[in-house]
């Protein structure tokens, strides 16, 4: 357990931002979801309108350290293909 009050306060702000950035983790999973299901279901209007949010949602991720550059680029070149596919 933390002993210092710098170390007490480090502990306290990990809390903090494990919280957030699992709220951000989250929405970035509900934005890619709404973009499957909607390819999944054919709908190639809710599919590219749900596209450009999250790509806008995964770039943020990536900025702020959550989600690697790489796997973002992945996540995005393979859905924008599968929805020209459509």
């Amino acid at each position: 357990m933390a002993n210092s009050a710098g170390s007490k306060k480090r502990a306290r702000q990990a809390v903090k931002r494990n919280k957030h950035n699992s709220q951000i983790r989250a929405k970035v999973r509900t934005f890619v979801k709404k973009v499957a299901y909607a390819l999944e279901a054919g709908n190639k209007e809710d599919a590219q309108s749900g596209f450009g949010a999250m790509q806008k949602m995964i770039d943020q991720s990536v900025s702020k350290g959550l989600m690697n550059k790489n796997q973002a680029a992945r996540k995005k070149s393979r859905f924008n293909a599968q929805i020209k596919a459509l």
